[in-house]
């Protein structure tokens, strides 16, 4: 019989991480509920073990865009008073992606033979995230899902909104930075060396700045390939170490201690966990389970293992704010806010106050870190033509100066 490897929460909030023999994952899923839990992720151990490089080209079914139109769209219908099925059968001809539409499909033919709308997408294998699947399952319980579904997507689109800031904000100076690169290896590999036979002809006697140049040209012009190919093997080397749990902490850890690009890494984390707390907490989901899923949406693993040892402290009777401080990582400001909720009984909105401030906080770091990165890359840039031009210049100043 197949193995499956599993991740769950259990009903203290505790996550669970497992292999178990089944038939299938839908099968380990069903066992898993039946025991009191709630199913994160089940798929076959191999799989799991093994995706290495194909899973960088694996593509989702429904993207975040998808996603978020999907969720809007089933809000608005059953705010109308639509039928879910009914619903379901209406956006079904709405997506132009024929992957889109088929997961679409399942769902409603699982919600049609019975099955709630929170368990039909958690049978979707990663299409809809533990987050998305925890709130339609509290909202299913509340009986108000058009109400959580109208949460879900503005969560959705807040978050989406926060990513393309920061992506968009930082495209300006990758592209500097590539041509910056670009030019200086064109002007190094294939400028620099037509100097060569000239300085030969002359019987020059060359700096030493000029002969490092000259080397270093001439090493960029033969060995130009195995140049790339030793910054795409340590490229790969670097991201196959991070795989590891113990290097990714480590490395997360220092990230955090490097000033600015420390700040922005808790702020832009912190916004996210106040967002995914304030959406789950507002939805009803107990505080436990919700730091349990929200802990997962951090990028920063020290971050996560922060909320979990705090979630540890809340279970025994502890203040959120309080267990949140002691790891000493996340910003005062956002854990006095939440020490406010806490004491006046408001902590879902104190927390969608948290994730709003540090929306903004966000922003204007990345402001502030590209107006001092810009003008660095574009020094850094004119001092190294400078350099270039000077080893090439002097020697010649120095030969004319000789015939004069």
């Amino acid at each position: 019989m197949p193995q499956f490897r599993y991740k769950a929460l259990s009903p203290a909030g505790e996550a669970l991480d497992g292999i178990m023999e089944a038939a299938s994952a839908d099968e380990v899923i069903a066992k898993l509920q039946d025991a009191g839990n709630i199913p994160l992720k089940a798929q076959p151990a191999d799989e799991a073990a093994g995706r290495g490089l194909g899973a960088l080209f694996q593509r989702s079914p429904m993207g975040a865009t998808q996603v978020l139109q999907f969720t809007q769209q089933l809000a608005t219908l059953l705010g109308a008073g639509q039928p879910l099925d009914r619903a379901l059968q209406i956006l079904l001809d709405l997506p132009e992606s024929e992957q889109a539409r088929k997961v679409i499909d399942r769902v409603r033919e699982a919600v049609r033979g019975g099955t709630p709308l929170s368990q039909a997408l958690e049978h979707q294998h990663g299409v809809f995230s533990r987050l998305y699947i925890n709130m339609v399952r509290a909202g299913e319980i509340g009986g108000s899902l058009d109400d959580t579904l109208k949460r879900l997507a503005d969560y959705l689109e807040r978050s989406k909104a926060l990513k393309e800031s920061v992506i968009n904000a930082m495209i300006y100076p990758a592209i500097l930075i590539l041509m910056v690169v670009g030019a200086l290896g064109l002007l190094v590999g294939y400028v620099v060396p037509q100097f060569m036979p000239l300085f030969e002809d002359m019987g020059a006697e060359v700096p030493w700045l000029t002969s490092l140049i000259m080397w270093l040209g001439l090493v960029v012009q033969s060995w130009w390939w195995l140049i790339l190919g030793v910054i795409g093997v340590a490229a790969w080397m670097f991201s196959r170490a991070l795989a590891d749990p113990a290097n990714k902490l480590a490395f997360d850890g220092w990230l955090l201690r490097r000033g600015m690009f420390g700040v922005l890494a808790a702020k832009l984390d912190t916004a996210r966990l106040a967002r995914t707390l304030a959406t789950l907490v507002h939805n009803g989901v107990p505080l436990l389970t919700a730091l349990a899923i929200a802990r997962n949406v951090l990028s920063n693993t020290a971050l996560s293992q922060a909320v979990g040892v705090a979630a540890e402290e809340v279970k025994t009777g502890g203040g959120l704010s309080v267990a949140l401080a002691r790891s000493k990582l996340f910003p005062r400001l956002a854990l006095q806010m939440i020490s406010v909720g806490e004491e006046s009984g408001e902590l879902d909105t104190m927390l969608g106050k948290v994730a709003d401030t540090f929306d903004v906080e966000v922003r204007n770091t990345v402001e502030r870190l590209l107006s001092a990165l810009v003008p660095v890359i574009t020094v850094l840039m004119a001092v190294a033509v400078a350099v270039i031009m000077m080893a090439i210049l002097i020697p010649i100043f120095e030969l004319t100066n000789t015939v004069g």
